[in-house]
Protein backbone atom coordinates (compact mmCIF):
# COMPACT_ATOMS: atom_id res chain seq x y z
CA UNK A 1 0.00 0.00 0.00
CA UNK A 2 1.26 3.36 -0.90
CA UNK A 3 2.87 5.65 2.01
CA UNK A 4 1.79 9.69 1.57
CA UNK A 5 3.79 12.22 2.73
CA UNK A 6 1.08 12.55 5.88
CA UNK A 7 1.76 9.01 7.04
CA UNK A 8 5.36 10.31 7.97
CA UNK A 9 5.52 12.25 11.31
CA UNK A 10 7.00 15.74 12.46
CA UNK A 11 10.18 14.54 13.45
CA UNK A 12 10.49 13.22 9.95
CA UNK A 13 9.96 16.14 8.39
CA UNK A 14 12.12 18.14 11.09
CA UNK A 15 14.70 15.74 9.63
CA UNK A 16 13.93 16.61 6.16
CA UNK A 17 14.67 20.07 6.68
CA UNK A 18 17.58 19.90 8.44
CA UNK A 19 19.00 18.23 5.83
CA UNK A 20 17.56 20.79 3.27
CA UNK A 21 19.08 23.82 5.24
CA UNK A 22 22.39 21.83 5.62
CA UNK A 23 22.60 21.39 1.43
CA UNK A 24 21.35 24.59 1.18
CA UNK A 25 24.52 26.51 2.68
CA UNK A 26 26.71 24.20 0.38
CA UNK A 27 24.63 24.86 -2.89
CA UNK A 28 24.64 28.89 -1.74
CA UNK A 29 28.52 28.92 -1.65
CA UNK A 30 29.47 26.49 -4.56
CA UNK A 31 28.56 28.09 -7.87
CA UNK A 32 30.39 31.29 -6.45
CA UNK A 33 33.63 29.23 -5.54
CA UNK A 34 35.44 28.97 -8.89
CA UNK A 35 35.25 33.15 -9.68
CA UNK A 36 36.27 33.55 -5.98
CA UNK A 37 39.17 31.60 -6.12
CA UNK A 38 40.21 32.84 -9.71
CA UNK A 39 39.63 36.44 -8.75
CA UNK A 40 39.18 37.34 -5.52
CA UNK A 41 42.10 35.19 -4.19
CA UNK A 42 44.32 35.38 -7.28
CA UNK A 43 44.18 31.73 -7.82
CA UNK A 44 44.81 30.11 -11.08
CA UNK A 45 42.55 28.04 -13.05
CA UNK A 46 44.72 24.93 -11.75
CA UNK A 47 44.36 26.10 -8.30
CA UNK A 48 40.29 26.41 -8.73
CA UNK A 49 40.14 22.89 -9.93
CA UNK A 50 42.30 21.50 -6.91
CA UNK A 51 39.95 23.46 -5.14
CA UNK A 52 37.06 22.43 -5.80
CA UNK A 53 38.17 18.81 -6.55
CA UNK A 54 39.57 18.28 -2.65
CA UNK A 55 36.22 17.83 -1.67
CA UNK A 56 35.41 14.53 -3.58
CA UNK A 57 38.62 13.29 -1.70
CA UNK A 58 37.75 14.25 1.42
CA UNK A 59 34.09 12.98 1.30
CA UNK A 60 35.29 9.70 -0.22
CA UNK A 61 37.80 9.01 3.37
CA UNK A 62 34.76 10.33 5.17
CA UNK A 63 32.31 7.94 4.31
CA UNK A 64 34.32 5.69 6.38
CA UNK A 65 34.79 7.81 9.12
CA UNK A 66 30.95 8.65 9.24
CA UNK A 67 28.79 5.21 8.96
CA UNK A 68 30.80 3.65 12.27
CA UNK A 69 30.28 6.79 13.96
CA UNK A 70 26.59 6.78 13.01
CA UNK A 71 26.40 2.98 14.06
CA UNK A 72 28.33 3.52 17.42
CA UNK A 73 27.70 6.56 18.60
CA UNK A 74 24.22 7.05 17.24
CA UNK A 75 22.43 8.76 13.74
CA UNK A 76 22.28 11.99 15.48
CA UNK A 77 25.89 12.37 16.26
CA UNK A 78 27.28 11.78 12.70
CA UNK A 79 23.88 14.27 11.37
CA UNK A 80 25.11 17.21 14.09
CA UNK A 81 29.16 16.37 13.44
CA UNK A 82 28.34 17.06 9.78
CA UNK A 83 26.42 20.31 10.12
CA UNK A 84 28.88 21.53 12.77
CA UNK A 85 31.83 20.86 9.74
CA UNK A 86 29.60 22.53 7.71
CA UNK A 87 29.24 25.76 9.60
CA UNK A 88 33.08 25.40 10.35
CA UNK A 89 33.50 25.51 6.11
CA UNK A 90 31.88 28.52 5.98
CA UNK A 91 33.77 30.60 9.04
CA UNK A 92 37.00 29.14 6.96
CA UNK A 93 35.73 30.85 3.45
CA UNK A 94 36.02 33.86 5.60
CA UNK A 95 39.85 33.71 6.82
CA UNK A 96 41.88 36.92 6.11
CA UNK A 97 44.59 33.67 5.02
CA UNK A 98 43.83 33.29 1.01
CA UNK A 99 43.86 30.13 -0.83
CA UNK A 100 44.97 27.93 2.27
CA UNK A 101 41.39 29.69 3.90
CA UNK A 102 39.63 28.13 0.55
CA UNK A 103 41.30 24.49 0.36
CA UNK A 104 40.32 24.57 4.72
CA UNK A 105 36.92 25.02 4.13
CA UNK A 106 36.32 22.48 0.79
CA UNK A 107 38.01 20.19 3.63
CA UNK A 108 35.88 20.76 6.09
CA UNK A 109 32.98 20.87 3.71
CA UNK A 110 34.00 17.43 2.23
CA UNK A 111 33.77 16.05 5.89
CA UNK A 112 30.69 17.49 6.59
CA UNK A 113 28.74 16.50 3.54
CA UNK A 114 29.95 12.84 4.01
CA UNK A 115 28.97 12.70 8.18
CA UNK A 116 25.65 14.88 7.30
CA UNK A 117 24.32 12.62 4.18
CA UNK A 118 25.35 9.14 6.48
CA UNK A 119 23.33 10.50 9.69
CA UNK A 120 20.13 11.32 7.50
CA UNK A 121 20.03 9.07 5.68
CA UNK A 122 19.96 6.61 8.35
CA UNK A 123 18.05 8.35 10.54
CA UNK A 124 15.47 8.65 8.39
CA UNK A 125 15.34 4.83 7.77
CA UNK A 126 14.89 4.73 11.51
CA UNK A 127 11.96 6.80 11.56
CA UNK A 128 10.60 6.08 8.43
CA UNK A 129 10.87 2.09 8.84
CA UNK A 130 12.80 -0.01 6.61
CA UNK A 131 9.68 -1.34 5.01
CA UNK A 132 9.72 1.69 2.95
CA UNK A 133 13.03 2.39 2.62
CA UNK A 134 12.92 3.45 -1.06
CA UNK A 135 10.46 6.70 -0.05
CA UNK A 136 12.56 7.45 2.84
CA UNK A 137 15.53 7.75 0.58
CA UNK A 138 13.49 9.53 -1.54
CA UNK A 139 12.15 12.38 0.60
CA UNK A 140 15.51 12.37 1.58
CA UNK A 141 17.03 13.04 -2.03
CA UNK A 142 14.18 15.90 -2.36
CA UNK A 143 15.32 17.68 0.84
CA UNK A 144 19.33 17.14 -0.83
CA UNK A 145 18.30 18.50 -4.22
CA UNK A 146 15.64 21.03 -2.99
CA UNK A 147 18.89 22.98 -1.10
CA UNK A 148 21.39 22.85 -3.86
CA UNK A 149 19.22 23.66 -6.45
CA UNK A 150 17.63 26.27 -3.99
CA UNK A 151 21.29 27.12 -3.44
CA UNK A 152 22.64 29.49 -6.50
CA UNK A 153 19.36 31.42 -6.66
CA UNK A 154 20.07 32.24 -3.19
CA UNK A 155 23.80 33.27 -3.68
CA UNK A 156 22.85 35.36 -6.79
CA UNK A 157 20.36 37.16 -4.24
CA UNK A 158 23.20 37.82 -1.71
CA UNK A 159 25.73 39.05 -3.83
CA UNK A 160 29.16 38.59 -3.08
CA UNK A 161 30.71 35.54 -1.57
CA UNK A 162 31.49 36.55 1.47
CA UNK A 163 27.47 36.72 2.17
CA UNK A 164 27.18 33.62 1.03
CA UNK A 165 30.02 32.25 2.78
CA UNK A 166 27.85 33.71 6.08
CA UNK A 167 24.73 31.83 4.80
CA UNK A 168 26.32 28.34 4.88
CA UNK A 169 27.14 29.16 8.55
CA UNK A 170 23.82 30.42 9.69
CA UNK A 171 21.79 27.50 7.85
CA UNK A 172 24.01 25.26 9.63
CA UNK A 173 23.40 26.54 13.01
CA UNK A 174 19.47 26.89 12.30
CA UNK A 175 19.53 22.70 10.99
CA UNK A 176 21.42 22.21 14.28
CA UNK A 177 19.22 23.91 16.50
CA UNK A 178 16.19 22.21 14.39
CA UNK A 179 17.72 19.22 15.09
CA UNK A 180 19.05 19.18 18.67
CA UNK A 181 15.08 18.87 18.91
CA UNK A 182 14.58 15.54 17.60
CA UNK A 183 15.05 12.84 19.90
CA UNK A 184 16.57 9.59 18.64
CA UNK A 185 15.03 6.07 19.13
CA UNK A 186 18.16 4.61 18.33
CA UNK A 187 20.23 3.07 20.91
CA UNK A 188 24.10 2.23 19.64
CA UNK A 189 25.60 -0.73 21.60
CA UNK A 190 27.50 0.25 24.66
CA UNK A 191 30.03 -2.20 23.35
CA UNK A 192 29.32 -2.35 19.69
CA UNK A 193 30.92 -5.61 17.69
CA UNK A 194 34.22 -5.19 15.92
CA UNK A 195 33.40 -4.65 12.14
CA UNK A 196 35.09 -4.29 8.86
CA UNK A 197 35.42 -1.02 7.90
CA UNK A 198 34.87 -2.16 4.27
CA UNK A 199 32.25 -5.23 4.20
CA UNK A 200 32.91 -7.47 1.62
CA UNK A 201 29.27 -7.80 1.29
CA UNK A 202 28.63 -4.22 -0.45
CA UNK A 203 31.27 -4.52 -2.95
CA UNK A 204 29.03 -5.69 -5.70
CA UNK A 205 25.53 -3.03 -4.74
CA UNK A 206 28.44 -0.35 -4.67
CA UNK A 207 29.67 -1.17 -8.10
CA UNK A 208 25.88 -1.34 -9.39
CA UNK A 209 25.60 2.17 -7.40
CA UNK A 210 29.29 3.27 -9.13
CA UNK A 211 28.12 2.34 -12.51
CA UNK A 212 25.27 4.13 -12.67
CA UNK A 213 26.69 7.38 -11.62
CA UNK A 214 29.39 6.95 -14.13
CA UNK A 215 26.87 9.78 -16.09
CA UNK A 216 26.53 12.38 -13.25
CA UNK A 217 30.26 13.88 -13.94
CA UNK A 218 29.26 13.88 -18.30
CA UNK A 219 25.97 15.99 -17.59
CA UNK A 220 27.21 18.38 -15.24
CA UNK A 221 30.43 19.14 -17.66
CA UNK A 222 29.31 18.34 -21.00
CA UNK A 223 25.42 18.64 -21.45
CA UNK A 224 25.48 22.30 -22.25
CA UNK A 225 28.74 22.53 -24.33
CA UNK A 226 27.28 19.53 -26.63
CA UNK A 227 24.41 20.78 -26.83
CA UNK A 228 25.63 24.41 -27.87
CA UNK A 229 26.26 23.57 -31.40
CA UNK A 230 22.26 21.78 -31.75
CA UNK A 231 19.90 24.67 -30.39
CA UNK A 232 21.73 25.74 -27.63
CA UNK A 233 19.55 23.97 -25.06
CA UNK A 234 22.07 22.94 -22.46
CA UNK A 235 20.28 24.97 -19.66
CA UNK A 236 17.01 23.84 -20.30
CA UNK A 237 18.00 20.29 -20.64
CA UNK A 238 19.95 20.80 -17.21
CA UNK A 239 16.83 22.21 -15.39
CA UNK A 240 14.79 19.36 -17.01
CA UNK A 241 16.85 16.90 -15.73
CA UNK A 242 17.46 17.72 -11.95
CA UNK A 243 13.66 19.00 -11.66
CA UNK A 244 12.64 15.46 -13.12
CA UNK A 245 14.79 13.67 -10.04
CA UNK A 246 13.25 15.92 -7.58
CA UNK A 247 9.94 15.37 -8.51
CA UNK A 248 10.16 12.02 -8.84
CA UNK A 249 11.74 11.43 -5.88
CA UNK A 250 9.38 12.83 -3.82
CA UNK A 251 6.01 11.62 -5.36
CA UNK A 252 7.28 8.32 -6.72
CA UNK A 253 9.90 7.78 -4.25
CA UNK A 254 7.97 5.28 -2.55
CA UNK A 255 8.31 2.41 -5.54
CA UNK A 256 10.75 0.04 -5.01
CA UNK A 257 8.66 -0.59 -1.53
CA UNK A 258 5.77 -1.32 -3.35
CA UNK A 259 6.82 -3.51 -6.43
CA UNK A 260 9.78 -5.60 -6.67
CA UNK A 261 13.10 -2.88 -6.39
CA UNK A 262 14.87 -4.87 -9.01
CA UNK A 263 11.88 -3.58 -11.72
CA UNK A 264 12.93 0.14 -10.65
CA UNK A 265 16.50 -0.83 -10.97
CA UNK A 266 16.54 -2.07 -14.09
CA UNK A 267 13.59 -0.04 -15.64
CA UNK A 268 14.88 3.55 -14.11
CA UNK A 269 18.67 2.26 -16.21
CA UNK A 270 16.94 1.73 -19.42
CA UNK A 271 15.43 5.13 -19.18
CA UNK A 272 19.24 6.79 -18.19
CA UNK A 273 20.36 4.66 -21.45
CA UNK A 274 17.71 5.89 -23.83
CA UNK A 275 18.08 9.28 -22.34
CA UNK A 276 21.78 9.58 -22.79
CA UNK A 277 21.60 8.00 -26.43
CA UNK A 278 19.48 10.06 -27.51
CA UNK A 279 21.37 13.11 -26.45
CA UNK A 280 24.74 11.96 -27.29
CA UNK A 281 23.07 11.95 -31.19
CA UNK A 282 22.76 15.83 -31.07
CA UNK A 283 18.69 16.56 -30.95
CA UNK A 284 17.53 19.50 -31.19
CA UNK A 285 15.79 21.05 -28.47
CA UNK A 286 12.28 19.36 -27.88
CA UNK A 287 13.92 16.57 -27.92
CA UNK A 288 17.16 17.33 -26.06
CA UNK A 289 15.28 18.36 -23.12
CA UNK A 290 12.92 15.16 -23.23
CA UNK A 291 16.20 12.98 -23.42
CA UNK A 292 17.32 14.72 -20.21
CA UNK A 293 13.76 14.78 -18.50
CA UNK A 294 13.91 10.86 -19.36
CA UNK A 295 17.31 10.74 -17.82
CA UNK A 296 16.42 12.46 -14.76
CA UNK A 297 12.95 10.39 -14.59
CA UNK A 298 15.41 7.00 -14.58
CA UNK A 299 18.01 8.19 -12.65
CA UNK A 300 15.48 8.78 -9.39
CA UNK A 301 15.16 4.74 -8.85
CA UNK A 302 18.67 2.90 -9.00
CA UNK A 303 20.42 4.31 -5.76
CA UNK A 304 17.08 4.05 -3.37
CA UNK A 305 16.54 0.59 -5.40
CA UNK A 306 20.03 -0.96 -4.48
CA UNK A 307 19.91 1.14 -0.96
CA UNK A 308 16.71 -0.28 0.14
CA UNK A 309 17.47 -4.02 -0.79
CA UNK A 310 20.63 -4.14 1.26
CA UNK A 311 18.83 -2.41 4.48
CA UNK A 312 16.58 -4.68 4.29
CA UNK A 313 19.34 -7.58 4.77
CA UNK A 314 21.23 -5.54 7.21
CA UNK A 315 20.95 -5.32 11.18
CA UNK A 316 19.61 -1.45 12.08
CA UNK A 317 23.28 -1.27 13.89
CA UNK A 318 24.67 -1.48 10.32
CA UNK A 319 22.85 0.77 8.85
CA UNK A 320 24.98 3.65 8.78
CA UNK A 321 27.73 1.35 7.80
CA UNK A 322 26.15 0.55 4.71
CA UNK A 323 24.68 4.47 3.53
CA UNK A 324 28.87 5.56 3.98
CA UNK A 325 30.39 2.68 1.95
CA UNK A 326 27.64 2.73 -0.91
CA UNK A 327 28.08 6.93 -0.90
CA UNK A 328 32.07 6.19 -0.87
CA UNK A 329 31.27 4.07 -4.14
CA UNK A 330 29.36 7.23 -6.13
CA UNK A 331 32.33 9.52 -4.82
CA UNK A 332 34.82 7.20 -6.33
CA UNK A 333 33.07 6.90 -9.71
CA UNK A 334 31.93 10.42 -10.11
CA UNK A 335 35.71 11.25 -9.62
CA UNK A 336 37.29 8.81 -11.90
CA UNK A 337 34.61 9.09 -14.40
CA UNK A 338 35.06 13.19 -14.23
CA UNK A 339 38.71 12.51 -15.73
CA UNK A 340 37.52 9.50 -18.35
CA UNK A 341 34.59 12.04 -19.13
CA UNK A 342 37.17 14.79 -20.00
CA UNK A 343 39.79 12.30 -21.74
CA UNK A 344 37.06 10.54 -24.18
CA UNK A 345 35.72 13.89 -25.37
CA UNK A 346 39.14 15.54 -25.69
CA UNK A 347 40.07 12.63 -28.14
CA UNK A 348 36.37 11.89 -29.13
CA UNK A 349 34.06 14.67 -29.28
CA UNK A 350 31.29 15.30 -26.03
CA UNK A 351 28.72 12.90 -27.99
CA UNK A 352 31.83 9.69 -27.28
CA UNK A 353 31.34 10.80 -23.43
CA UNK A 354 27.90 10.52 -23.36
CA UNK A 355 28.01 6.97 -25.01
CA UNK A 356 30.61 5.67 -22.58
CA UNK A 357 28.24 6.76 -20.01
CA UNK A 358 25.71 4.40 -21.53
CA UNK A 359 27.54 2.12 -21.60
CA UNK A 360 28.40 2.15 -18.34
CA UNK A 361 25.09 1.10 -17.25
CA UNK A 362 25.33 -2.22 -18.83
CA UNK A 363 27.78 -2.64 -16.15
CA UNK A 364 25.16 -1.64 -13.86
CA UNK A 365 22.72 -4.35 -14.62
CA UNK A 366 25.40 -6.98 -14.45
CA UNK A 367 26.01 -6.05 -10.80
CA UNK A 368 22.15 -5.07 -10.07
CA UNK A 369 21.65 -8.52 -11.30
CA UNK A 370 23.63 -10.09 -8.82
CA UNK A 371 22.81 -8.21 -5.92
CA UNK A 372 18.42 -8.31 -6.55
CA UNK A 373 19.00 -12.49 -7.77
CA UNK A 374 20.84 -13.45 -5.19
CA UNK A 375 18.96 -15.19 -2.14
CA UNK A 376 19.49 -13.53 0.85
CA UNK A 377 16.43 -12.83 3.19
CA UNK A 378 15.33 -9.67 4.42
CA UNK A 379 15.74 -9.17 8.05
CA UNK A 380 12.11 -7.87 9.65
CA UNK A 381 11.91 -4.45 10.60
CA UNK A 382 10.48 -2.79 13.96
CA UNK A 383 7.13 -2.63 14.41
CA UNK A 384 6.09 0.63 13.70
CA UNK A 385 3.71 0.82 17.06
CA UNK A 386 6.35 -0.01 18.94
CA UNK A 387 8.77 2.55 17.52
CA UNK A 388 6.51 5.43 17.22
CA UNK A 389 6.06 5.06 21.03
CA UNK A 390 9.99 5.28 21.44
CA UNK A 391 9.78 8.27 19.67
CA UNK A 392 7.43 10.46 21.84
CA UNK A 393 9.36 13.46 23.15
Amino acid sequence: MASSPRDYGPLFWALIGATFLGFLGMGTVLPQMAPHVRHDLGGSDRTVGFVIGVFSFVALGGRFFSGPLADNRGRKVSFLTGLVSCGLAGAAYLLPIGIPGAYLGRVLQGFGEACLYTGAAAWAIELGGVERSGQTLGYVSTGIWGGISAGPVVGHWLGSFERAAMMQVVTAVVAFVVLWRVPEAYRPSDHPPRRHWFPQSLIKPGFAIGFVNVHYPVITGFLILHLASHGNSGAAAFSAYAGFILVSRFFLGGLPDRIHPSITFFGGIACMAVGLVVIASGPGPVVAIGAAALLGFGFSFPWSSIAGTVLRRTPANEHGTVVGVLSAFYDLFVGMSSFAAGTVSEHYGYAAAFIMAAASLLAAAVMGMVVFFRKTPDIAAAPREEYAETCEP
